[in-house]
C-alpha cells in the first residue's frame, strides 16, 4: 500500500511532488476543511457577533455581552486558519526534505499545534455556547443564524484539529522505516549491513581472519627476484 499517496509516509527525498497527488492527501484535505471551518467562525463573528449598545454607547458581544466569547472565537479562528496554511505549505516540501530530523520536527510541530488547537476549540465551543445560551433573543432576531454557525463550525473543527492530530501521531509512529525512510538510499544501507557490495568481514570458521582481497597469495609475501 502506498503510504506516500496518502499522506501517511514520504516518497524519496528530493523527488518532485505532484500536485494532483498532493491535494488528495488526508492530511491536506483536513487542512483546507480547517481553513474553511476558520474562515466561517470568524467571519460570522465579525459581521454580526458584536452590536452597538444605546446604553452604554460601545460595541458589545451579541452573545450574552461576553466580549471574551467573541475574542475567543475570532483568535482561535484566526490562528488555525494562519496555521493551516503554514502547514499546508510545509506539508508540499516534506517529501523533499531530506533531513531526517526536519521531517520529525514538522510532525512534532503538526501534532502539538494540532493537539492544542482542538483544546482551544474545544473551550471556545464551550464558551460560546453557554454565552448564547444565556443570552437574550437579538432584536429581529440579529446575528441569529451567524452565531449559531460559528458555534456549529467551531464545534466541527474540534474533530477537525483531532484527526490532523491523530494522522500525524501514525506517521511519527511509523518510524524510520517508512515516514522518515524517503531520505534514505536503503540500497546504500543495505551494502553498509553486510549485503552485497558492503565490507566483508574475513573472519575464518577458525576465528582468525582471512587475507583482504587483492592479496599477496604467495607464502610470505615476499616478490620474486626477476633474473635477467
Amino acid at each position: 500500500m502506498d503510504t506516500a499517496g496518502l499522506g501517511l509516509g514520504a516518497s524519496k527525498a528530493g523527488a518532485p511532488t505532484d500536485p494532483l497527488e498532493f491535494v488528495k492527501r488526508p492530511t491536506v484535505i483536513l487542512r483546507i476543511a480547517s481553513c474553511i471551518s476558520a474562515i466561517i467562525v470568524f467571519s460570522c463573528i465579525q459581521s454580526e457577533g458584536w452590536q452597538f449598545n444605546q446604553t452604554e454607547s460601545k460595541e458589545i458581544c451579541i452573545m450574552n455581552g461576553s466580549s471574551t466569547a467573541c475574542n475567543l472565537g475570532n483568535t482561535v479562528a484566526v490562528m488555525a486558519f494562519l496555521a493551516a496554511i503554514g502547514f499546508t505549505v510545509w506539508e508540499y516540501f516534506y517529501d523533499q526534505m531530506s533531513s531526517i530530523k526536519s521531517k520529525k520536527h514538522f510532525l512534532w510541530a503538526d501534532m502539538g499545534f494540532s493537539g492544542l488547537w482542538a483544546f482551544f476549540y474545544f473551550v471556545a465551543f464551550c464558551v460560546m455556547a453557554h454565552q448564547w445560551s444565556q443570552a437574550e433573543s437579538p432584536p429581529a432576531g440579529y446575528g441569529h443564524m451567524n452565531m449559531r454557525a460559528a458555534i456549529f463550525f467551531a464545534f466541527v473543527a474540534i474533530f477537525i484539529e483531532a484527526i490532523i492530530w491523530f494522522l500525524a501521531y501514525q506517521r511519527y509512529k511509523a518510524g524510520f522505516e517508512s515516514a522518515f525512510g524517503g531520505g534514505i538510499d536503503e540500497a546504500t544501507l543495505g551494502g553498509q549491513t553486510g549485503g552485497e557490495g558492503g565490507y566483508q568481514a574475513y573472519q575464518t570458521e577458525a576465528g582468525g581472519y582471512a587475507d583482504p582481497p587483492f592479496s599477496q597469495q604467495g607464502g610470505g609475501g615476499n616478490y620474486d627476484s626477476v633474473h635477467y
